[in-house]
């Protein structure tokens, strides 16, 4: 691949000064998956030239996750090792940066035993609930990007020889990035403008929930009291901004937990522990939700909606317009940080506390009072598409278009 070397080094980059925001003297914990080495001592060395004092990787490796599925000891499933989530919190905790690179096989765990993923994922999520509610409130400046690998290039572009898969999923990144343009930094700058703008617009707005219309949808979500609409670009409590996901699109809110009625349907698959859940719907009575249906994986779906209390309700509500980069590249990228910045999409589970007034601060009681809910998941699905049409209704009953034909129905 041409200047792969140079892009790749620009990527590093924008990681530690958009993504993160690394700052002098912060420490930097990676966990990434073992073919991504290349991209995380490329960001190792952008972190140290920024000042960073240590920078640590874990790395997992998808192999040797599918050979505990297929020879493991059915009883050590309730079981993970304790080192990342460890690791994470202390980050977290002493004010230290946290980089998470995606790039499992989406089909990872396909025909494994539904019971050994459920307690296997179940057990993770457990682990790491502490470090989760630190993220949710921005407690400390963290980032979420891809690399590549192999066997999700093979299953992004399936039809294509084995040689050219990982470099066309390389420039699909690098473009959806902005890595292909003369300042890729400038250039975030500008994006992360304009997401702004179309957040500040929607906390003017102040509505008091959307209404959602398209094939198969016809949902209606409460905002939480107190709500505030969020954009890519956040800060920390000390001050420090960041943008956790790269690539991102959206303008994102918290949903009151127990006002949330209808059908929705999913517009993408969803990639959820090594398992694609395909062409599923659910319906929500106050707030939870009361029937689901998946042509292919319902199982692990019901499992994901039975991990706990919250997890059969909402913590996110999202609006990324159709024309998205992501979405106007025609893949389906089967990664969720890629899938949910190319549609509108909500989260089954946790809800982020900087999403309202005073997030960071307030007790859980305080959080459930103002509709928030709390789950040991928080887990993106997609629903947006070009026939969706969203309203924002108003507390006096008024309603106002949000999105027609998925684009943004107002101008700024």
């Amino acid at each position: 691949m041409p200047n792969f070397e140079a892009h790749l080094q620009k990527y590093a980059e924008l990681i530690v000064k958009v993504g993160l925001n690394l700052q002098p003297g912060q420490r930097l914990l990676i966990y990434a998956p073992l073919p991504s080495a290349p991209l995380v001592h490329q960001v190792a060395a952008y972190a140290y030239q920024n000042g960073a004092r240590l920078v640590d990787a874990l790395y997992y490796d998808d192999t040797l996750i599918l050979t505990r599925f297929q020879h493991g000891s059915r009883e050590s499933f309730d079981e993970v090792s304790p080192w990342r989530s460890r690791a994470s919190l202390e980050h977290a905790q002493q004010g230290d940066a946290v980089l998470s690179i995606a790039g499992q096989d989406p089909d990872l765990l396909k025909g494994q035993d539904p019971e050994l993923i459920k307690r296997n994922t179940l057990a993770s999520n457990k682990l790491l609930r502490s470090y989760s509610e630190e993220v949710a409130k921005d407690s400390h400046n963290w980032a979420i990007v891809s690399y590549p690998t192999d066997a999700w290039a093979a299953k992004v572009f399936p039809a294509v020889p084995a040689a050219q898969r990982q470099d066309l999923l390389w420039e699909a990144i690098f473009k959806i990035c902005r890595i292909d343009q003369p300042d890729p930094i400038a250039a975030w700058q500008t994006h992360l403008q304009q997401l702004a703008i179309r957040r500040d617009y929607l906390n003017d707005k102040r509505y008091a929930a959307l209404h959602y219309q398209a094939p198969g949808t016809d949902l209606t979500i409460g905002l939480a009291d107190g709500h505030q609409w969020a954009s890519g670009a956040t800060h920390t409590p000390t001050g420090i901004h960041f943008t956790a996901n790269l690539p991102t699109e959206e303008v994102f809110t918290l949903p009151h937990k127990d006002r949330i009625n209808g059908t929705v349907r999913a517009s993408k698959p969803l990639s959820y522990s090594g398992v694609l859940i395909e062409d599923f719907s659910l319906i929500f009575k106050d707030g939870h939700v009361v029937e689901l249906h998946a042509a292919q994986g319902e199982a692990i779906l019901r499992d994901l909606i039975a991990s706990d209390a919250g997890a059969s309700s909402l913590g996110e509500v999202a609006l990324v317009p159709h024309s998205s980069p992501i979405s106007q590249s025609g893949l389906l990228f089967f990664n969720t940080l890629f899938d949910e910045n190319a549609a509108c999409h909500i989260a089954l589970g946790r809800g982020f506390q900087f999403c309202t007034q005073g997030g960071a601060d307030l007790s859980d009681e305080e959080f459930a009072a103002l509709g928030g809910n709390r789950s040991l998941i928080h887990v993106d699905f997609m629903i947006g598409s070009q026939h969706l049409n969203i309203d924002g209704l108003t507390t006096d009953g008024r309603r106002e278009p949000v999105l027609r034909g998925g684009e943004w129905a107002f101008t700024l």
